[in-house]
């Protein structure tokens, strides 16, 4: 073989060297950057992950928020209504009373006339009857009447010696009296009826100039 044929032979094997170094270190380089890559693409989807639960955690916590105002306000809009309908109540319950109450006394007021009429009866009773069955039945019939004033707060109006009002008497007449000022009440004709504000009959009476 010649000087030259060998240095080509040579040269060839140079050649193959190199080019098989290559070969051989071309695989190191690309895992290398696949792994780089894989974990930048991890780190990406590490961080992504967090913000979405940071995210997620946020819009629970505004959902909360938004949750609890509505309990709040739902809590205080019945807390309203329950005030409200309790105080509805007590006046429903207040009137209906009132109204039961002026009821009564209107029906009481009706049977004035013959509580009067009783008692006028019995104060004339003759001496020889006062102590007759029918009479003593009689009273207890009035003494049920004046029960009946007494439960409901009847109280019998007869202002003899007391000044006139309007309010609760009518005056028919006036008299000259030395007994009594002027204004002053000096004869009850017919005695009236009162229970609290309410005049169910005024007393009928007459008055001293």
């Amino acid at each position: 073989m010649s000087d030259e044929t060998m240095k080509d032979t040579q040269g060839v094997g140079a050649d193959a060297e190199v080019s098989h170094d290559e070969i051989t270190e071309a695989p190191e380089h690309d895992i290398t950057e696949a792994s780089s890559s894989a974990a930048s693409t991890a780190g990406a989807t590490s961080t992504d992950d967090s913000q979405t639960e940071n995210q997620t955690e946020t819009e629970l916590q505004a959902q909360l928020e938004v949750a609890r105002q509505e309990a709040k306000t739902n809590m205080e809009g019945w807390q309203r209504a329950r005030a409200e309908f309790i105080n509805y109540k007590k006046r429903t319950d207040r009137e209906m009373k009132l109204s039961f109450e002026r009821a009564s006394l209107d029906t009481i007021a009706k049977v004035l006339p013959m509580i009067d009429d009783f008692g006028r009866a019995l104060e004339n009773v003759p001496d020889e009857l006062k102590d007759n069955a029918w009479v003593n039945g009689t009273s207890l019939i009035l003494k049920k009447f004046d029960k009946l004033l007494e439960d409901y707060q009847v109280e019998v109006l007869d202002p003899v010696g007391q000044p006139f009002d309007p309010r609760m008497h009518e005056a028919i007449g006036m008299d000259d009296s030395s007994d009594y000022d002027s204004g002053i009440v000096t004869t009850t004709l017919q005695r009236g009826y009162v229970s609290g504000e309410h005049v169910l009959r005024p007393a009928l009476v007459r008055v001293a100039n």
